[in-house]
């Protein structure tokens, strides 16, 4: 089983069209056609359903592609690492990152990073938490950061906590609360709390917060980008919970107020996230020792 047969076979998976294989590969037709059926004789069983005009992966073909994705990714991670062993000078760090991680936490951070690694391209993967870890597991990435609510397979990822995130209630400058010191969670009974949608990691920290105090708001939108939310907020569609990292320039301008919420503390962890029985690469632990750093430094500024 050679590399070739499983880069044709990931290719022709993803876009289910020989011609378009065959273009992205730079190869005629015919040979994506001999490399898929000299890999399903390998194999044993078909990969792919061939009805009428149209390509489908087989159940075989769907259970052999994360396993084609591993190898492909490896050779290549591999290929990297050996050539960051020599110097961080050039090579690539590639990572996976959740919404208000990769937007709001981590740019300042890479900024850092790359004034002492600029040959070192940057790759940040910025997508839900289902694909982040699908990414991960199929090698695509070498770390993720992202939320500690995430569920993860412990035995198989190491974990690590490295930031405090704190949430803050936020209403517009014309919302009747605007003018409150703080608040109670009662004074949310009648408000509309723009939220993003179930199932989210955000959503589900919060939820079960507001269930820890015995609060159901009757009242939900649903917006799953975290802008459009703060945009929602400031034009009165409603009020919301967020990071207060991600407010602070609308803070500051004034476009948004932020108010506590008496007795309750709205606080989850970011955490960098690897398989145990992988090999980082030189610039991912280069960037993993930032992450870390940024721990040191708010312990020492509380």
């Amino acid at each position: 089983m050679n590399l070739t047969k499983l880069q044709t076979f990931i290719t022709l998976s993803e876009c289910l069209n020989f011609t378009e294989a065959a273009e992205q590969l730079y190869c005629s037709q015919p040979a994506v056609s001999m490399q898929i059926q000299s890999l399903e004789e390998e194999l044993g069983v078909p990969l792919f359903d061939r009805i009428g005009k149209k390509l489908y992966l087989t159940n075989q073909g769907n259970h052999f592609k994360p396993y084609a994705e591993q190898i492909i990714n490896l050779v290549h991670s591999s290929k990297e690492h050996i050539k960051q062993l020599e110097s961080l000078a050039y090579g690539t760090l590639s990572f996976g990152a959740s919404n208000f991680v990769g937007v709001y936490l981590l740019p300042a951070i890479l900024s850092d990073f790359t004034k002492k690694h600029p040959g070192i391209k940057i790759n940040m993967n910025i997508t839900s938490s289902n694909h982040l870890i699908h990414m991960l597991e199929s090698n695509k990435v070498e770390f993720l950061v992202v939320s500690d609510r995430i569920a993860i397979d412990q035995a198989r990822f190491q974990a690590t906590t490295f930031y405090q995130d704190e949430l803050a209630l936020i209403v517009s400058p014309e919302h009747p609360l605007a003018q409150k010191e703080e608040c109670t969670l009662e004074e949310l009974a009648n408000e509309t709390l723009i939220l993003k949608p179930n199932k989210s990691a955000t959503r589900t920290f919060l939820e079960a917060k507001f269930a820890e105090n015995g609060f159901t708001p009757p009242n939900y939108m649903e917006i799953s980008n975290l802008e459009a939310i703060k945009q929602g907020v400031i034009h009165g569609l409603g009020v919301s919970i967020v990071s207060n990292f991600a407010i602070k320039q609308e803070t500051k301008h004034g476009l948004l107020v932020e108010i506590p919420i008496k007795g309750i503390t709205f606080r989850r962890g970011i955490s960098y996230i690897y398989h145990r029985s992988k090999h980082l690469s030189p610039a991912a632990k280069e960037f993993i020792a930032l992450l870390d750093q940024q721990n040191v430094l708010r312990k020492n500024s509380t």
